[in-house]
């Protein structure tokens, strides 16, 4: 789904990425590469495969976009216990199949902690705010003076209701006047449920779609 946001415009993406076509850049928030293993290091038994199937699906929406950067905005690593080698060796191989893609880490919190990601992985680590008009690229949903900010951190997600008494919860992408969060790109993060004011802007991540949602429902 194409939106119009801050004079241009963002093609929303199922894979819970937004791609900015004018800049050919794809913006991810929140992959927290790593937890699964951090928490096997505490020695609470969780599956594997969570950080394999999630760049899985960045390369499906590098292909689908054939995007030339990408933005990461905020914990790419979830925690310094989830530096496994396993982990890493994964994201070398994904980084190696994409070499030809910049990829900028604009550091969260999760980040601050675990430290940024290995040198060899070719992944440029700044400190937010970065700043490219008209956006302002960051971690926390911050309003900005200087652009319209685009964040993580959160983990929105929307739930619904029927009038059969469906009730389902979505992540989804929260545009308010000043700041946009993206949903958790990874799989084994939780949400955070949203409440939008008039004026905001809601867009749920349903499979395969991206469905606006109605800001009263």
């Amino acid at each position: 789904m194409n939106i119009d946001i801050a004079g241009t415009s963002l093609e929303l993406l199922p894979e819970r990425a937004a791609f900015w076509r004018e800049r050919s850049t794809l913006f991810v928030a929140d992959t927290h590469w790593g937890k699964a293993a951090a928490f096997r290091a505490h020695s609470i038994p969780v599956p594997y495969g969570t950080t394999d199937n999630d760049l899985a699906r960045l390369s499906a929406a590098i292909g689908k976009t054939n995007c030339r950067r990408i933005v990461l905005l905020g914990d790419a690593l979830h925690a310094r216990e989830g530096r496994a080698k396993k982990t890493f060796a994964a994201v070398a191989e994904w980084r190696a199949r994409h070499a030809d893609v910049e990829v900028v880490l604009v550091r969260g919190n999760h980040d601050r902690r675990a430290g940024d990601p290995p040198e060899e992985l070719g992944i440029r680590c700044v400190d937010a705010p970065l700043y490219e008009a008209p956006f302002v690229f960051l971690h926390h949903p911050v309003a900005s003076t200087q652009g319209y900010s685009l964040a993580g951190h959160t983990h929105p997600a929307v739930k619904l209701r029927g009038r059969g008494l469906q009730r389902a919860t979505l992540p989804c992408f929260f545009f308010t006047p000043t700041v946009a969060t993206l949903p958790a790109f990874g799989s084994f993060c939780g949400n955070a449920v949203i409440s939008p004011e008039a004026g905001d802007r809601v867009y749920a991540v349903a499979g395969d779609e991206i469905v606006a949602i109605p800001t009263v429902y």
